[in-house]
């Protein structure tokens, strides 16, 4: 298995047409996790993933998984649920506290991938006004979260955690109908899960996302902290 070694300072990728097919999606290694690269990465379809202990790993998936943010799907139990939630929904108020959360070992798992690293390349970016998160607080704690980056009208989803029943769930569903009040018609979920399915995701050929992305990618956005520019959303809004 031979790849691309990324050389430090040369920003440029290899065309996504060249990843493996097993593992599949695989397309290069080394480089750096400095903002330039990393928006140049989501730009043309790629992303990095990989654990302690191995090189910067980059990948577009043959297959991407994507929310339609007008299609989402809220299950009839769910949206019970939603409209007696008295939860408060807010962005960009604790970024570094949702990427801890999201990086926390989870059930049956061992490690993370959100290494110090890729901690310290998130927060600059949420610091340069490109990262976000959406958050669900309960009072004062904070119990889901989904943090991304942002590019034009293109928003590429890392994670999400859930402190409660629901959490992720919450913030991803608020996420979505943001992004759908602003006129951004796809959120990048990266890999399939049957979690995601059950929301309404699907999965698209890598030839269409990224030509999706080169076309939203250059779209106007908004750069900067979504604090006072996210909707005021209540969980009862997403029920429908």
């Amino acid at each position: 298995m031979k790849i691309p070694w990324l050389r430090d300072g040369d920003l440029a990728f290899p065309p996504v047409e060249r990843a493996l097919d097993d593992p599949d999606g695989l397309l290069a290694a080394g480089g750096d996790l400095a903002p330039d690269r990393l928006l140049s990465a989501y730009r043309h379809g790629i992303f990095p993933w990989y654990s302690d202990g191995q090189p910067i790993l980059w990948w577009s998936p043959s297959l991407r998984t994507v929310f339609d943010t007008r299609a989402m799907h809220v299950p009839r139990r769910l949206a019970r649920w939603l409209r007696s939630c008295n939860w408060r929904i807010r962005a960009d108020t604790a970024f570094a506290d949702v990427v801890r959360a999201c990086a926390a070992p989870r059930r049956h798992e061992h490690g993370t991938w959100i290494t110090g690293d890729m901690f310290a390349a998130y927060t600059a970016l949420h610091a340069l006004g490109h990262a976000h998160s959406v958050e669900a607080w309960d009072g004062d704690r904070l119990v889901g979260g989904i943090y991304g980056v942002a590019i034009g009208r293109m928003f590429y989803g890392e994670s999400m955690f859930s402190g409660a029943t629901n959490g992720s769930k919450v913030a991803l569903l608020a996420l979505c109908r943001a992004m759908d009040d602003w006129g951004w018609p796809l959120l990048d979920a990266q890999v399939a899960s049957g979690h995601l399915f059950t929301l309404g995701a699907r999965e698209m050929p890598r030839a269409a996302f990224c030509a999706a992305v080169a076309d939203l990618a250059v779209q106007p956005g908004l750069d900067g902290s979504w604090r006072e520019r996210f909707p005021p959303l209540q969980p009862a809004d997403l029920a429908r």
